[in-house]
């Protein structure tokens, strides 16, 4: 049963987080598009991991980042407020890439399909 309420949990930060993410001011977070791709939450809830991406690339969410690890505590605070929580979890913010992978491998999938597409006109 305690896993059921951890993955609710979970599920519960990461949505809150992203309407928090809106809020920061910070001028590294604002300037990029960002998205929330993971969270994991420890099972004593003592600590949660935020993976973020962003659509500008690698060294944008690193950036990115950096702005919301100085703002981590009023998320932290925010995040408390909206769900109620006895013990907010630590926020960790770690940037990821998988939203400019995905891009490149969609690119590539459509180039693909494009080539098959022409070979196949090539041949009637």
């Amino acid at each position: 049963m305690a896993g059921h309420r951890n993955a609710r949990t979970t599920e519960d930060i990461s949505r809150e987080l992203t309407a928090i993410l809106r809020t920061v001011k910070d001028p590294r977070v604002q300037g990029t598009m960002l998205s929330i791709v993971r969270t994991e939450v420890t099972n004593d809830l003592s600590y949660a991991t935020v993976y973020v991406s962003s659509m500008d690339g690698m060294d944008a969410a690193k950036s990115a980042v950096k702005g919301l690890q100085s703002a981590a505590g009023y998320m932290r605070r925010e995040l408390g407020a909206a769900l109620k929580l006895r013990h907010v979890p630590e926020l960790r913010f770690i940037a990821d890439d998988s939203i400019a992978y995905s891009a490149r491998l969609s690119a590539t999938i459509h180039a693909l399909r494009r080539e098959d597409a022409a070979a196949e006109e090539e041949d009637v």
